[in-house]
């Protein structure tokens, strides 16, 4: 589909690779409960700005789409979004905890060194309980394998609609 406005016309959406969830809906629906269990007991804005940081750095545009939207309708401000893709020049943003949610989040997406840096670790450590870090541990693997699905299915972003606020 070409979009025109009255000044532009923009670049053709690609169609999806693979619906996958129709092919193995084992496994989409085993995705879904690893989903609810990972949001469970986890703040929901610092769930949805791990999901968010992950996607950006794994550069899903379907997840970065749909979390941008979720976070919006559960009252996330415009300006902490789209800070968040610089959120280490824009630290005065987010709180100490978020922080070092973040480093901690791009640290396990990455990986480039093989490991997560015990100075990470620590940090985050020194911001959430064992319970809350083990939490926002699976909340940034979770992100991470939706992430995978997203970019290697292709799937399109722009048509996602969040549920209503909680």
């Amino acid at each position: 589909m070409t979009t025109t406005t009255s000044t532009a016309v923009y670049a053709h959406e690609h169609a999806p690779r693979l619906p996958l969830a129709e092919h193995v809906p084992e496994f989409y629906r085993a995705m879904l409960r690893l989903e609810t269990a990972a949001a469970k007991d986890i703040d929901p804005t610092l769930y949805h700005l791990i999901k968010l940081r992950a996607s950006q750095v794994n550069r899903c545009a379907f997840c970065i789409d749909m979390h941008s939207k979720d976070a919006l309708a559960e009252g996330e401000s415009i300006e902490r979004i789209v800070q968040l893709a610089a959120w280490e020049e824009s630290r005065h943003f987010y709180t100490e905890r978020e922080l070092a949610a973040f480093a901690l989040t791009e640290a396990v997406t990455v990986l480039t060194d093989g490991f997560v840096p015990d100075e990470v670790y620590a940090r985050a450590a020194e911001h959430f309980d064992e319970t809350e870090l083990a939490r926002v541990i699976a909340a940034i693997v979770t992100i991470n394998a939706w992430n995978r699905i997203g970019v290697t299915t292709r799937m399109t972003p722009g048509h996602y609609t969040p549920k209503a606020a909680s």
